[in-house]
């Protein structure tokens, strides 16, 4: 892998049945690229966790994904609310997912914590009423 790969993906905002659609597409290309089943993980879940607020807390968004020998960099930024209090929100446990999302079997309150956890940085940047930008490494070396 001599250039860096950039990926591109939009995400349907509040569409259940595509949930998880791009950190899966991107989970299989990890794969082709023949890196470190670790990393794969990593980044598959970091993503899942990103898609899946963007389309219980915000209208949608896009990724970007940009592959290079040393790092996956992921860039999603959304259309949402903002998140009032980050610090909080990293807490695990807390969230402001309605019930009706609740009962789906989302919202528990592990999304931000669990792509820290799979993070190599973590960077979130939000503007209330106009969105969230989030921006994360996962090295490879």
């Amino acid at each position: 892998m001599d250039n860096a790969i950039k990926l591109h993906y939009n995400v349907d905002g509040e569409d259940f049945t595509l949930a998880g659609t791009t950190s899966a597409t991107v989970k299989k290309y990890l794969k082709t690229l023949g890196l470190p089943p670790d990393v794969i993980r990593r980044t598959a879940i970091a993503m899942y966790e990103a898609e899946i607020n963007m389309v219980i807390h915000a209208d949608g968004g896009v990724i970007d994904v940009e592959i290079t020998p040393e790092k996956i960099h992921i860039v999603l930024k959304d259309r949402g609310p903002g998140i009032p209090d980050v610090e909080k929100a990293m807490q695990e446990g807390y969230s402001t997912a309605s019930n009706e999302i609740r009962e789906l079997g989302f919202g528990a309150g592990m999304g931000l914590p669990n792509i820290k956890t799979c993070s190599d940085e973590m960077k979130v940047d939000t503007v209330i009423g106009e969105g969230t930008t989030m921006d994360l490494v996962i090295n490879i070396k």
